[in-house]
């Protein structure tokens, strides 16, 4: 009696040992155990002969790769919460499934955006590095390291959906005002629980704001949605704080308005063009302006293995020819 083949799913990154081991035992997977990030060649070769891929936010799926005549995916099955990095209007041309991972990192990202919320405004990288640096510490003053304090300030939220939803529960809690900007209006009861203040104008919300956090996904539309003109709108006094994506604000232009003065400070997680971080930004860090993470808003062990997890299910659904859970359309983009 012949065996049925085991479809084979090439994985881009290495991921949690669980989520390994288990689609080792579902499919013929393909690993990346030494996660040395795939060339853009090895990419499209692995495209060529595998029914899934399994690529991460780093990793590009363009249209060439997925109209190449070669190209035998059958389903792209994202390891993010974001699909900006995958072309999927392509991919629905040419038949093939694409998922992601969305509802299991909110809580993670929410946590490290209002951990540079905290950060920036009271100088805590600033203070956490003066004792093991071995720098000279003369002990407590009344005028040194002064930051700000939260409560009571603004904080205007760019997008509104469940992560700035859960930001905004967590600030509140911190004694901020909340004010956001979304493409509609989040229904009362939300905003009500929320104490939020709807902005239809972006600018306007810009100019009034003492912090603001960039939590919208990046779309075409929202690509430099923070423009120079934008930027120039926001107080001197002011904090960004961004845990999106970097190509939501002008970088070189935010750059500016930090080494002039033109802007109190801000949290940075993501920027324009990952994995490289603009010079001038960590010089910036290093004057103490700035704060700068190494994208790890949403690291956390349970949140990579639910992310797994939800992998694991959308190739599984969609292999028993049914409609996976969480299938991504142009139209939703």
């Amino acid at each position: 009696m012949s065996v049925k083949k085991k479809p084979l799913v090439v994985v881009t990154r290495k991921l949690p040992d669980s989520i390994e081991t288990r689609m080792r035992e579902l499919f013929d997977a393909t690993l990346n155990l030494d996660d040395t990030p795939m060339t853009p060649q090895q990419i499209a070769e692995a495209s060529r002969s595998a029914d899934v891929l399994v690529p991460t936010v780093t990793d590009t799926i363009s249209e060439e790769m997925l109209k190449h005549p070669d190209c035998k995916l059958r389903m792209i099955a994202n390891f993010g919460n974001g699909v900006d990095n995958i072309d999927v209007t392509a991919a629905h041309a040419r038949g093939i499934t694409v998922t992601n991972t969305p509802k299991v990192l909110t809580e993670d990202t929410a946590d490290m955006t209002m951990a540079l919320i905290l950060a920036v405004p009271r100088r805590l990288i600033e203070g956490a590095t003066i004792l093991p640096d071995g720098k000279s510490w003369p002990g407590w003053s009344p005028t040194w390291m002064l930051g700000h304090r939260i409560g009571g300030k603004r904080l205007g939220i760019i997008g509104m959906g469940r992560i700035g939803q859960a930001v905004a529960r967590r600030a509140r809690a911190f004694g901020l005002q909340i004010h956001y900007h979304n493409r509609r209006p989040v229904p009362p009861r939300i905003a009500e629980e929320l104490g939020a203040t709807y902005w239809e104008s972006l600018d306007q919300m810009l100019a009034r704001m003492d912090i603001i956090s960039v939590n919208c996904p990046h779309t075409p539309a929202t690509y430099h949605l923070l423009s120079a003109r934008r930027l120039k709108l926001i107080r001197k006094d002011a904090y960004i704080v961004n845990t999106a994506r970097g190509g939501v604000i002008d970088e070189d232009t935010l750059i500016k308005l930090l080494e002039a003065g033109d802007v109190g400070g801000a949290g940075l997680d993501v920027y324009e063009h990952e994995p490289a971080v603009n010079p001038k930004l960590v010089r910036l860090a290093k004057a103490g302006k700035v704060t700068l993470l190494p994208h790890m808003g949403s690291a956390t062990i349970e949140g990579r293995v639910e992310m797994g997890e939800k992998v694991i299910i959308n190739i599984r659904t969609f292999l028993d020819n049914h409609k996976p859970p969480d299938r991504v359309l142009p139209s939703m983009l």
